[in-house]
């Protein structure tokens, strides 16, 4: 049996993985607070500008390699494949009250996406 921290935090990763954006941010509070590399974002409007340009201009596919959790508290760690990198590997560490994610902690190596937006702008790509 799944934690229901677990639970919600499995449905909103497949959303967005499934490039399904608008049930992936069902998942998410109106106040979640989002602490990522570029870092603190707060508000769903934050979360969905830092989530959206991942999910449909960089993401290629994702697999999970291992997911936890309790009532509020889950951990996923998964691989992305995307343009900018063969393979991405992240983790979350996700905070849920009330079904939604309140809070995430998202970690990731910026450097392939910097590296991948500097050619862009270098060929005059935006």
């Amino acid at each position: 049996m799944t934690s229901p921290a677990l639970q919600i935090a499995l449905a909103h990763h497949r959303a967005w993985t499934g490039k399904n954006l608008e049930t992936a941010m069902t998942y998410i509070a109106d106040n979640v607070v989002l602490d990522a590399p570029p870092g603190r974002l707060a508000g769903i409007h934050a979360y969905r500008e830092f989530l959206v340009p991942f999910a449909e201009q960089f993401l290629i596919s994702a697999e999970m390699i291992a997911a936890f959790g309790d009532d509020s508290t889950a951990l996923l760690m998964y691989d992305t494949e995307t343009i900018p990198a063969k393979s991405a590997p992240a983790a979350e560490c996700v905070t849920v009250r009330g079904g939604k994610i309140v809070h995430n902690r998202f970690i990731f190596d910026r450097l392939p996406f910097e590296e991948f937006q500097r050619r862009r702008a270098s060929d005059g790509v935006r």
